[in-house]
């Protein structure tokens, strides 16, 4: 019975950390980000990803991949070169609260 809680305290870690995220920074942030993939999130353009109701944690891992290197885009690399995790997870609060 430890195990199973401690398993699930664990898988909880993430989503705190995203819920303690700053929204009026991620809005901030992202206003570079709503050229592509549009106002709240909904891409403008069919080819970019509508990143509105994104799980916000695949959204901190995938800019984590773009800034290490790990996922390759020629226009999200520097983008996401720029950011630090607080960013990140202010950023992916931002997108994921939209439906």
């Amino acid at each position: 019975m430890k195990t199973l809680f401690l398993l699930g305290a664990l898988c909880a870690l993430p989503m705190v950390q995203v819920m303690a995220a700053d929204m009026a920074a991620g809005e901030k942030k992202a206003a570079v980000c709503l050229a592509c993939h549009g106002k709240d999130g909904h891409a403008a353009i069919k080819t970019y990803p509508t990143l509105a109701g994104q799980n916000a944690e695949y959204l901190v891992e995938a800019l984590k991949g773009y800034r290490d290197g790990s996922r390759t885009n020629p226009i999200m690399v520097p983008m996401a070169k720029v950011l630090n995790d607080a960013d990140m997870e202010n950023v992916a609060a931002y997108f994921a609260q939209f439906k």
